[in-house]
Parts: C-alpha cells; structure tokens; sequence
C-alpha cells in the first residue's frame, strides 16, 4: 500500500515585498499538496501573518508545531511566493531540529506583471535562502525548474521526485536488517562493515543456522502458523510437482524467519544459502525469500547485508518490490546488453508467469530432493531501475552506484530466474565495478527512480556515489 506522506510546509515571506503573495501562494500550495494526497503541517494565519515565516517569533512557532509533529513528518517544503526572509527560514528548520530532507521552491514572476505590486523575487530569494542553509549545515534539494508554478505538470513530478526521497530517507532511519547465518565461505565479495553501516544509522543483528534449525524442530507440522504459510505459499506460487514435505520445511522456515524479525524489530534480512540449509536442512530458501521482497520486506541471498539495503533503497523510493541479481553473462555481442540472473529468490512481481522449481546449480553436489524451493521464470520487460551500495572499509566510507536501464524481450533459454538488461553504456558501467571493486551483486527494480536514490544517499544520507545516468 502506497504510503501517505506528511509534509512540514515553510512559507517565506519578506515585508517590503508584496505580502499578498504569502497569503495566496500558502492557499495554493496547500490545495495542490491535498490534491496530491499530501498531508500538511504548517502554521495557520491565526498563528502568523498569512500562516508564513518572516519574525524570530514566528520562526520559533513554526519549529514548536514541527518538534510536536517530529514523529509525523516526512520532510518539509519550502515555498517562496516572494522574496522571502532566509533568516527566518532557516532558524525555523534549526530550532524543529528536524532531520529530514527540504525541497525548495519558489514561484515564477509573470513577464506581464513586474509591477510593485505583485513582483514577488522569488526566482532572487530561492538563492538567499539556499545559501542560509548552506551556512547553516541544513541539506536541501531543489527543483528540476528554478523556479516553478505550484499548480504546474513540471511540480508535480517534483513532489514526486522529493517524495521517493523522503521514502528513502524514513526508511533508513534506524533501520535493522537480519544477518540470518553466516557469510558462505566462497563469497568474500560480500563482506561489508557492520561499523560503517551503525554510523549511518543502520543496525545488524545476527541469527545462526544453528538456531534457526532448532526453532524449526520445534515446530509442528500442524501448527496453525505452519498451515497459514503453507497456504501462503501454495497461494503465491504454482506447486506442482513439489513434494508436500519440502512445503512443510519451507513453511516451517518462513515462520521462524518472519518470527525472529518481528521480535528484533528487523525490516529487512539476508539469509546464508550455499549450501548449508541444502545439506542440512533440505531444502533452498529461494520461495521464503521471494515472498517477503514481493511484500517490500527484501532479503538477499549469502548474507549480503549491503544487497539487501540496496533492495531496500529501490523499495522505498519506487513502492514496487526489488530483487537482488548477478550482473551474469554477456548477451551476444551486443555492448549495452547483459543476463541478469539468480538461482532464483527473486518476487514473482519480476515474472510473467513463474512456477517452484529446484536448484539446478547445487542439485548435483546435494541432490536434487533437497533443491526444492527455487522461483524460476523469466524476467518480465519493463524500466529498470539498479542501484547497489558497498562498504569501503579502507577510506570508512559507504559508496555505491546507480542508474537506469531497461529489461527486454530479448529471447532467452537458461534457468533459475533470468532476464535481459539493456544499459546504455554498459561496458563503462562494468569497467567501473572491475576497477573500484564492487560486487557482483546489484539490485534491480521495475522502477525509473535512479535520480531521488542518489539524492537521497548523496545529500541526507552523506555516502558516495556515482549516478551512471549523469555520465
């Protein structure tokens, strides 16, 4: 279910401009963020002159009703339908001591009426204030425009734009993400730093196999909570051909799972596969998994924590489910095209038409009645939206990578889950990953959200990034 935003709205104004302009520019952008199903949170014109922010005591009313609403609000619009007061603008932000993003706008003077009376400098003003937030330390992001009509086309794929941000920056505050087993021998690439990710912000907690198996053994095969995600799967995937006592391991194990993340208060997870849940447990994880993505809770596959909060990044700012995938084979000769593949976990929201099937990697090391579990089809044509975010323990920083693409029709006959991406400039993007040694994980969604990703990772959640599509 889409999620209904909260906005806090500053409305600037400066006295020896027109502050008419104030009162019919709050009234406007009031009506066009109801329209667009944006709740608001601003003064009211009982509470200041015209509902704006101009004094030092209006400033600070502004910043008493953000603090009681802090909980509430997804970030905060600055509009400008004159000048405006900087000074009152950004103390107003300080003062809330609110940590969400601020999108800035201001409304564009008409050529045909520059007269005193209705000349707003706004299109001055925005750089005013946008500089009093630099000096103050505050991140803001503009519009597409530098200025812009509130009721216009071009806003409102502002607010969307600002939204997806504010979706991305929510989701990552004080987020945890289940560590479930251990990181499989023969995947050094994703190791990651748990530090660099708690000082953003971001907790790991850990689950061993070992503990996840013993709950499981606990369980009945009747239990009601074993039945219902029985049903669930049955439910969420074509079965056929699947022994019913490889459903009752699966169900057994996705009760465990979502149990342990609810208690741990985990949004997302990722869980060790290759190949101890097959030896030992018999059976892959893949439908679980799948599941809990196609419901915008992402988990990744060999305990790739940074995988999944790339998943996560996609998810939050599309509101579509994200799969993590292997940048796998090239496609003929083509430069801008490649196979994007896994064994697979990925949601059915990827695919046409997808059936349970095995794991046919692994099934001749384990043997294929211990395989079962696995989403195979292929991946649907569509836009296509990757991102993939990394630990870089030798300068302590995050940094990732991100851009567009799309998924095509291109014929293709392989297994597991698989699709054709075609990225405009793929051989730069690929000697990019070689030489600043990103995994080969990335995380793909149905989605064109490269641009409020890298905002949001750049400006609010300070990481490094390269935007491929900027290139």
């Amino acid at each position: 279910m889409p999620k209904h935003m909260t906005f806090g709205m500053i409305v600037g104004n400066r006295g020896f401009f027109p502050d008419h302009l104030a009162k019919t520019g709050r009234e406007e952008m009031l009506k066009v963020l109801e329209a667009a199903g944006i709740r608001t949170i601003s003064l009211t014109p009982e509470q200041s002159k015209f509902g704006a922010v101009e004094t030092p005591t209006e400033a600070r009313l502004c910043a008493d009703l953000f603090r009681k609403h802090r909980d509430e609000i997804d970030g905060v619009i600055v509009t400008l339908p004159n000048f405006g007061e900087e000074r009152g603008i950004v103390d107003a932000l300080r003062l809330s001591t609110l940590k969400v993003p601020v999108l800035v706008q201001a409304t564009p003077d008409r050529a045909a009426d520059m007269k005193i009376s209705h000349r707003r400098d706004s299109f001055c003003g925005k750089m005013s204030a946008c500089n009093n937030m630099m000096q103050y330390g505050i991140p803001y992001s503009l519009t597409a425009q530098h200025t812009v009509q509130p009721d216009s086309d071009e806003f409102r794929k502002d607010l969307a734009w600002f939204s997806s941000i504010c979706r991305v920056v929510r989701g990552f505050t004080n987020l945890r993400v289940g560590a479930i087993g251990a990181r499989p021998a023969a995947f050094n690439t994703v190791r990651y730093s748990e530090k660099l990710l708690e000082r953003s912000g971001i907790s790991v907690d850990t689950l061993d196999l070992s503990e996840v198996l013993g709950r499981i053994e606990r369980l009945k095969d009747n239990d009601d909570a074993v039945q219902l995600k029985l049903a669930a799967i049955q439910k969420y995937v074509s079965t056929n051909n699947i022994p019913i006592a490889a459903l009752i391991k699966m169900s057994k194990l996705g009760v465990v799972i979502e149990q342990w993340m609810q208690q741990t208060y985990c949004t997302v997870s990722a869980i060790q596969c290759w190949t101890s849940l097959e030896e030992y447990f018999g059976v892959v994880p893949c439908t679980v998994m799948s599941m809990m993505s196609d419901n915008l809770f992402p988990s990744a596959c060999e305990v790739d924590i940074c995988g999944t909060i790339s998943m996560h990044a996609l998810a939050l700012a599309s509101e579509t489910p994200s799969a993590l995938l292997d940048w796998n084979n090239n496609y003929g000769s083509d430069p801008d095209k490649c196979v994007c593949f896994h064994c697979s976990n990925l949601p059915k929201h990827f695919f046409n038409d997808v059936i349970m099937d095995f794991q046919a990697i692994i099934a001749g090391t384990v043997g294929k009645e211990n395989t079962f579990g696995t989403c195979v089809g292929r991946v649907k044509a569509g836009a296509m939206t990757y991102v993939r975010f990394s630990t870089d323990d030798f300068h302590g920083k995050i940094r990732g990578y991100v851009g567009q693409g799309e998924f095509t029709n291109d014929p293709l006959e392989t297994f597991g889950g698989a699709g054709v991406a075609r990225i405009p400039r793929l051989q730069k993007l690929l000697r990019l990953i070689c030489e600043q040694g990103f995994e080969h994980h990335v995380a793909a969604n149905f989605s064109q959200v490269a641009s409020p990703v890298y905002e949001a990772a750049v400006r609010y959640l300070g990481w490094s990034m390269y935007n491929h599509d900027s290139e």
